[in-house]
């Protein structure tokens, strides 16, 4: 899983990266495979690469070779240039000429302030085009085995960040706590303790199952399952680490019967041994 196919058939290209143009471009949770055609197109043809700590080296290893490549990754507590930095050198690249592509772990437009950034570009009269990726929430729901709908457990489905502008956790927790929806919530890890205290605070049953999965899509997955009440201990128990993605509902119950990426050997099995939880059955 670590590179394409080098016959993979490819449709037409459309037209190339221009100097002076911007692409942002989503690579999806990190599996090289999920990403797109025309992303794959573009990263190989970019002379600047500006890219995030979330995209996974399966994926680097695809950019073309001479390409210059700046990392601009930002972690909690721990940011290697600021967002309005980053902002413009995106605009200085593109006046001298440069063909940019900033690439995005997910994708550019759900949590990953790629609107932000053309606000800028647009602001300052530079082209730009947007190259969607498989977002975390359906890429990494989907290698764990759990479907974020559901006829029998889930008619909707609601995305949060857990890591606000602010660096808070301020949600609208009653709309959070509604029963018959799955809640997946990005950048969540430090706060899951008090993310789980609060659904149950407002409304949720402690018994609600839930999951985190670290590593999401990526030989590394692992995945740790129980309740609102026991998750945030489960994970500590694993010593689990960022990138991580959490997900609350009933959906999570069919996990054990789902989990096609462990089953075929492709990742390890990452719940920690235990007194099983009702999520596990």
């Amino acid at each position: 899983m670590s590179s394409l196919p080098e016959d993979l058939p490819l449709p037409p290209p459309a037209a190339p990266l221009a100097a002076g143009e911007v692409a942002l471009v989503g690579t999806g949770p990190g599996d090289p495979e999920l990403l797109t055609v025309r992303a794959l197109r573009l990263m190989q043809q970019a002379d600047v690469i500006l890219y995030d700590n979330l995209v996974s080296p399966a994926i680097m290893a695809l950019l073309g070779d001479a390409a210059q490549r700046i990392y601009v990754g930002k972690e909690r507590s721990r940011h290697t240039m600021r967002q309005e930095a980053i902002n413009e050198l995106m605009v200085d690249l593109a006046r001298a000429g440069h063909r940019v592509v900033r690439l995005k772990g997910g994708d550019p437009f759900i949590f990953g302030r790629g609107g932000e950034e053309i606000e800028t570009l647009s602001a300052h009269g530079i082209r730009f085009q947007v190259v969607p990726g498989v977002t975390a929430a359906a890429g990494v729901a989907a290698y764990a085995g759990i479907p974020l709908t559901h006829r029998d457990y889930a008619h909707s489905c609601l995305l949060v960040t857990g890591h606000l502008r602010d660096g808070t956790m301020n949600l609208d927790w009653p709309a959070l706590a509604r029963p018959g929806q799955t809640l997946v919530c990005y950048m969540g890890f430090q706060g899951l303790p008090e993310l789980c205290a609060k659904l149950v605070e407002h409304g949720l049953p402690g018994a609600t199952p839930a999951a985190i999965v670290q590593q999401g899509t990526q030989p590394g997955q692992r995945v740790v399952t129980g309740t609102l009440e026991t998750l945030a201990q489960r994970a500590a128990q694993a010593r689990l680490a960022p990138p991580t993605l959490i997900i609350v509902g009933d959906v999570v119950r069919l996990r054990e019967k789902l989990a096609w990426f462990e089953q075929a050997g492709r990742a390890p099995a990452g719940a920690p041994a235990g007194t099983p939880d009702p999520a596990d059955s």
